[in-house]
Parts: structure tokens; sequence; C-alpha cells
């Protein structure tokens, strides 16, 4: 039968309250029995009480035990001497039998307190008495009966029914109505056994019947019976160890993806060492923050602290070996800081992963009085440990995919994949009067840095720039690295021109001096913006369309927000990609000239090469057009290849007719990356006959020729061939004369937005002065490009500039009007003015 076991709760002494009115049922129930005169003399069978009593005692020790949150019901086999007691003793000797065997397992055993072990003797002496009654009301007869049989069995369950009830009072009292439904489920399955323990019981009654000698086999029968006990305790608890196990085996597995781990496992780990709490705690560990959570047996969630002393945490993890202290175990220091901690007992086991502890998991208070955690505990919760280690690592190791899944390497900020994740939930979440944008940086520079100061440095200021934007970019917004060197900000606000606002004070925040490697490196960005729903409803749409935007921002140095317009431009690039191939295959690129001047004597010393594509469909296409699409489609080296040819041709033919002229051709620096150029330019030249220095090739200094690092050997290579290089476009860039003079240049031409604007603006015309007289400083040639009138080619005497060209002179002419051109251009008398002088200078339309 189930024993009452003095529960955890409120004060003991509450337990009076129940205890004193057990006391009264049991008298009140005992006293018709003895006040009747029917009862059996007291001391009737005497001979029997000391057996009966040292039987009673032992049945108590063969406990199976089942706990629930802080109830615990155990189930012993002493209703086989209770019904002994009942057929050959008196009631009040079985009375005093069934109460003293209580007694002593309840002091000496389990060493409860006056207060509970009072409430015991009560409760017991109120199910006996019960017993009794019934054995008074319906009599009993031989043993061999099964009337006999039926009544000892009804007295039991009566028996069983008043002990059941007073645990349930108690219980109510305190813990509340509520708890009830829980404590009867787990009760009512330990009242099963009492059917076996009434057959256990006739079965013993009828072998005593049988003869004086069959104690012996009844002896042997106990024995048994307490081994089986033991045996069947012990199976049990195996069970709902594996059992329990496996279940947290399956539930971790189920929430390494769904971060509920803490939760089943806790919940699963104090439940199963019936433990007052469990806790998790994991150090912070990069960019993991610190856990500490604790699942407690009167708390449904989980809580953010938990019982265990650091001490025992900082034991653990720095031995690597579990930590136990109860009350018969552990150190003395670490019982001392139990008490401190008013904690019964604790456990604490390192969590290993790969050989390193990772954390702790750690379980306090052994739910029960008279109940402590023990060995077969440290080893279970060891074994949680080795599946909870991994589950962590799993869980963590599926937090890092995801978020490596979604964020750069390098500057730990969102990656393309998240960024338009986040720009589809914008869109569908935006307020009535909101905008979603997309502002997109191009880092401009970004390639000089790499090569001139390697790749970390490079590194170095990707990172800097994400910091800053994440810093300046307003509350909200998301910032991600999209690209090799772009970086997106996805941002809800209230229109076009906030958006053009945000981005034009980040891309102020950005171009502050950044140091690198105790190098000041200045930085700025290109910034395209597009706008939801006005520049589309797809993320991809957008983002790719803030790429054009920005591709536009590019050439014209502004922040440039997106039109139908551009994106007509950027699909039209893309449609001539597969044109320009079959062009370059079929000769339909053609080759333009345009000269260049020697002012002081007005002598045409060269021309400049450009490549020109009259499209079957779309007509004259923009040179910037096409060669950005040769770039980005791998062409750019066979477009090359197409100029190179033809003008080095030219510069063979010319030298042929007793016009020495000089060729300039323009290559993109991408071209320089090329470790064959300098031998394929040294084919064509000797298949010509043409000398390397009457070849000259123009790099864009906006593009990163000054900034050497990779392209420097190549340029060393030409140089050493004897061809000559000049800087295309100088002024418009951030090269100084002190990069030009680490480069081997031999030429600089000077922006023509400079020169055309030197007439009108005292600025611009100090500039070209200030280039002119440093590049004789530096013995460089300079030429002058966007002559178109004569006051700008006054200027420009005045000041001493060696070339020029322009409109004034020409414009870039096809071959043979260019051949026509020179003809009217030159004298026709060679004794009255040098060969190739210009006699009359005006436009060529």
């Amino acid at each position: 039968m189930p024993a009452p076991k003095a529960p955890i709760g409120r004060a003991d002494k509450t337990a009076w309250l129940i205890t004193g009115p057990l006391f009264a049922v049991g008298v009140l129930l005992t006293l018709p029995v003895v006040l009747s005169g029917h009862a059996r003399p007291i001391l009737d069978n005497i001979g029997y009480a000391p057996l009966l009593l040292l039987f009673a005692v032992l049945a108590s020790l063969m406990e199976l035990r089942l706990d629930n949150r802080r109830q615990g019901v155990s189930i012993w086999m002493n209703d086989v001497p209770v019904l002994l007691s009942l057929f050959y003793l008196s009631p009040l000797l079985t009375i005093t039998i069934r109460v003293l065997a209580g007694l002593v397992w309840a002091i000496f055993k389990v060493r409860l307190g006056p207060h509970k072990a009072a409430f015991n003797a009560s409760s017991q002496m109120a199910s006996i008495a019960a017993a009794n009654l019934v054995i008074f009301l319906a009599g009993l007869g031989a043993a061999t009966e099964p009337r006999t049989w039926l009544v000892l069995g009804l007295a039991i369950a009566a028996s069983n029914f008043v002990g059941l009830a007073a645990l349930a009072g108690v219980m109510a009292l305190m813990h509340g109505a509520a708890q009830l439904p829980q404590f009867l489920r787990m009760g009512l399955p330990g009242h099963a056994v009492m059917g076996v323990n009434i057959i256990l019981g006739l079965v013993m009654l009828l072998t005593l019947h049988a003869g004086p000698w069959s104690i012996l086999l009844l002896v042997m029968l106990a024995a048994v019976l307490g081994v089986a006990s033991r045996a069947y305790a012990r199976f049990l608890r195996q069970h709902r160890t594996l059992t329990e196990m496996y279940a947290l085996t399956r539930d971790i597995a189920s929430t390494n993806h769904d971060g509920t781990l803490p939760d089943v496992l806790l919940g699963r780990v104090r439940a199963l060492l019936v433990a007052d709490s469990a806790s998790l705690w994991l150090p912070a560990q990069k960019r993991h923050d610190e856990l500490l959570l604790s699942a407690r047996f009167d708390y449904q969630g989980l809580l953010d602290s938990a019982p265990t002393p650091d001490l025992f945490r900082e034991l653990a993890m720095r031995t690597g070996r579990t930590v136990f202290a109860g009350p018969k175990a552990g150190e003395h220091e670490l019982r001392a800081a139990l008490q401190e901690a008013r904690v019964k007992d604790i456990i604490v086991v390192p969590l290993r992963s790969g050989g390193v502890t990772v954390g702790t998991l750690e379980v306090a208070g052994r739910l029960g009085d008279r109940t402590a955690f023990g060995a077969d505990d440290v080893q279970l919760i060891e074994t949680l440990a080795a599946h909870t280690g991994v589950a962590v690592e799993n869980s963590r190791l599926v937090d890092r995919l995801q978020y490596d899944a979604n964020h750069d390497s390098l500057t730990g900020l969102a990656n393309r994949r998240r960024m338009l994740e986040a720009l589809g939930e914008a869109m569908s979440g935006r307020g009535p009067r909101e905008v979603v944008a997309v502002l997109l940086f191009d880092v401009v520079a970004l390639r000089q840095v790499n090569d001139s100061l390697g790749h970390a440095a490079g590194d170095k200021v990707l990172v800097e720039v994400a910091r800053r934007l994440s810093s300046l970019a307003p509350q909200g917004a998301l910032v991600a690295r999209v690209g090799d060197d772009e970086f997106a900000i996805e941002l809800r606000t209230a229109g076009v021109e906030a958006a053009v606002t945000v981005a034009g004070t980040l891309r102020n925040g950005l171009r502050d001096p950044m140091v690198i490697e105790s190098l000041t490196v200045d930085v700025d960005a290109n910034v395209g913006i597009s706008i939801y729903p006005e520049h589309g409803d797809d993320a991809e749409v957008l983002l790719q369309r803030a790429h054009v935007a920005t591709h536009v921002a590019k050439s014209r140095g502004i922040v440039q927000v997106f039109n139908a317009g551009l994106q007509s431009r950027a699909v039209r690039r893309v449609g001539l990609a597969a044109d320009l191939r079959t062009a370059l295959a079929g000769g339909e690129i053609e080759v333009y000239f345009q000269p260049k001047v020697a002012l002081s004597d007005r002598r045409v010393v060269g021309v400049e090469c450009l490549a020109r594509w009259e499209h079957p469909v779309h007509g004259q296409v923009a040179p910037p057009d096409f060669v950005a699409v040769a770039e980005h489609t791998g062409q750019l080296a066979r477009l090359n290849g197409v100029v190179l040819r033809e003008g080095i041709r030219r510069a063979r033919e010319w030298a042929d007719a007793g016009r020495p002229l000089a060729v300039a051709i323009n290559l993109s620096p991408r071209t320089l990356g090329d470790a064959d150029l300098p031998l394929q330019i040294s084919e064509l030249l000797d298949e010509h006959g043409v000398p390397a220095d009457r070849l000259i090739l123009e790099i864009s200094e906006d593009e990163g020729l000054l900034a050497g690092g990779r392209a420097l050997p190549t340029l060393d290579r030409l140089r050493d061939l004897g061809v000559r290089l000049s800087v295309d476009d100088f002024g418009a860039g951030r090269s100084s004369f002190a990069d030009l003079s680490r480069l081997p240049v031999q030429e600089v031409k000077i922006d023509r937005t400079f020169v055309q604007g030197m007439a009108t603006s005292p600025s611009d015309l100090a500039i070209v002065r200030t280039i002119v007289d440093m590049a004789r400083h530096f013995e460089l040639d300079v030429v002058a490009e966007g002559v178109e009138s004569e006051l700008t080619l006054g200027l420009l005497e005045d000041m001493h500039c060696g070339m020029g060209q322009g409109f004034l002179f020409s414009r870039p002419l096809p071959y043979e009007r260019f051949e026509s051109w020179l003809q009217v251009q030159t004298a026709a008398d060679p004794a009255q003015a040098p060969a190739g002088e210009v006699r009359w200078l005006r436009a060529v339309p």
C-alpha cells in the first residue's frame, strides 16, 4: 500500500491540522469494536505478535519508490503482515504492531521529524482502525472459507482508502487542491499492488493454517519477495532512466534548429534526476554571450539564475571533473558553500566539446527530505552531460552556419542574401507614408590600396568602412556588404529627398581620412539609390537598379537616384555584349585618328587612335558604353588588339610616306594586369618595323594607374621595351606629381575640363599652369586636351605648354578623311616649311 510520506512545502507544523483529526478518526473507528464486547481478546494468539511485528518492520523496508515533483509515493508489502494480523490478533494489538512498525521505519530509517512521524502514526492508526471495523461488521470464518478471504480483502482496501485520503488531505492543505489530480495520478497506480499484496497475504494465511512448520516456507517466500521487490524497483528505475534518456536524446535532436534546446534539456534533466532545479551555464565565447538558464520545479518557464555557487562552476571548469557535494559528500569548503546557499546537494558536470570545456550542466536539491543525490545520480548526469555537450556544439554549429549564411565573414555585416530578405520584409511591412530605400555604396580606390599596401590593408579599409556605415546609418537601417567593395543600406524613410540626404551624410562620413598601417588613406564612394515602390516591387530588382545608379554616379561624382533612362542604357549595354563579339570578329570596329600638335611650331607630331563602332541598329555607340561591355565580358584584349594593330600599321605607312608620326592608344588599367601584353606589343612592333618610341600608351589616372602594385611590373617591361607611357585625364583624379615620380611615365595629358574652363575660370587656369610648370620640373611632356578656341590656344602658348589636342585642330577622323586633312594642313613645298607643319588651324566637320 502507499505509505504516507511527509510532504515538503509549508511549515511542518501545518501537518498538525490534519494529524489531530486523523487520530480522532482512528479512536472513533476503534471504539465500536472495543466496546462491543465481541472483539477478540487482546492476548489472543499473543505468540504471533513478535513474528508479525518483525514481518511488518521487514515489509516496511521492501520499498518501491515513485517520485513526482515534490511528492513521493512509496509502495511496500506491508499489506501482507496487516492481513495476517487482522486474522490472528486483536484489533488493539493489530493497531499497535502497525503503528510500532511505522514508527521504526519513520524514526530509524528515514529520520522524520516529530511532526511528520506523528502524522504517519495517526494515518496508520486510522487506516488499521477502518480495517478492524470492516472485520467487526462482517465477521471472519475459517481461513479456508472464501468469505473470509473477501472480508480480509475488503478490510485491506478500507485501510488503503483511509491512508490515501489522509495523504490527499495533507497534500491539499500544504500545496492546494490543484495538486490533487496530479498526486492521485501518481498514487493510484501504486495501489494496484494492493491486490497482489492481498493474494500474497491469503497464500501465507493458508500456508500457516496447514501447520506450524510452514512458517519456514513463509520465511523463504518473504526473502524471495524481498529480493524480487528490490530487483523490480531497480528495474523500474533503470527502465525509467533509459526511457527518459531516449526521450531526451530524441527531443534534443529535434531542437537543434529551433532554439528550444535549453527548454527541453533542462526540463528533462530536472525530472530525470528528481531535482529541485537543473541549470545550463555557457560562458561568453566569441560572438556568443554568456548563457545561464534554470528549470525549477515550481516555475513553468526558464529562469536566468541558478542556486549553484560560483565556486562549483569555477572548480568544474578548472579541473574538467564533476563537482559533487551533499549532506554526506564533498569537501568541507563545498559543503560550507552549500549551507550558505541553503541548498541540500549539488552536482556540477563540465560540458565538453572536442576536448574543450564549454560550460556546465548542474542539478541542485534532490526532492524529498529523506533522499539525496548519490553515485548513481552522478553517473547519470555525466551521461546526460555527454549528450548535452554534443547537442550544445551542434546547436552552436547550426547557429554559426545560419549566421555565416547571412553575414559577411570579414566585416560581420549582413550579406547579399540577408539584404534581399530584409528588403522583402521591409516592403511588406512599410507604413502608408513610407518608402523603402536602397543605398548602394561603391568604395572608390580600394584597388589602389590593395595594389600598393596589400590585400590585408584593403581588408582593414573595408572593415573601417563597415564600422562607419553602421555607426552613421539611421536607427533601424540594415547595413550589408553585397560585393567586394560594395555596401548596401536598406531603410524606411519619408521619400527620395530624405534618402538622398542620408546618402550624402554617409558619404561625407566615409571621406574622413583613414589611418591604415601608419598611412593616411582617403576613401570615397559612389552612391546609387533605388526606391520602393517607385523603382520596383522586387528585392532583386531594387538592388540591381541601385547598381545601375551607382555605375552612373561613378562618372558624374554625385549621389545618383535611379530613373528609367539609366535602366534603358544598362539594358542596352547587356544587349551590346553579343553584338560586340560579332563586330570584333567581322572587323566592324573602326579606328579614328585625332592629331596632336606641337604648340611651339604648329607641327603635327602624333595622333591618338580612338575606337568607334557604328551599330547596325543603334547607330553610333558611345565608346564608354562598348568599352565597359568589353571589360565585363572578357573582350577587352581583343578590342585593344584591334586598335593596337591598326595604329601600328598606320604608323608604318606614315613613316614610309615621309611623315613619321607617333601613335597614342588608350589602354584600360585592367589591361595592364595581362602579363603577356609587353610581348604582344613587341611582336606587333617587330611585325611592322615600327620603333618602340613611336608608340605611346595612355592610361587613365582615375582608374588606378598610380597605385602601382600589380601594374608596375608591366609598366616597367613596357618602358624597357622603349614604349612611351602617358597619364590620361591628369588632374581629374587624386594623383600627385610625387606619385608620377615613382612611375615610368614620360607624358601627362591635362584633363579637358580644366583646359576648356581656363579661359573663363581663374581656378582652372591656375590648375593648368601648375600642371605645366610641375611637368616641366619633372621633365615630362605635357599635352592639353580639349583645345577648342584661339583664346585657349594663346593661353597655352603663353605658359609654354608642349602639345595640344582638340576640336580647334580636328575632330577624330576615319583614316581616309584624316589623310585628306593632313594633305590640306601641311605645306606643299618642303623647302618652305618642315614636313608636317600645320599652316592653318581650323576645325574639320
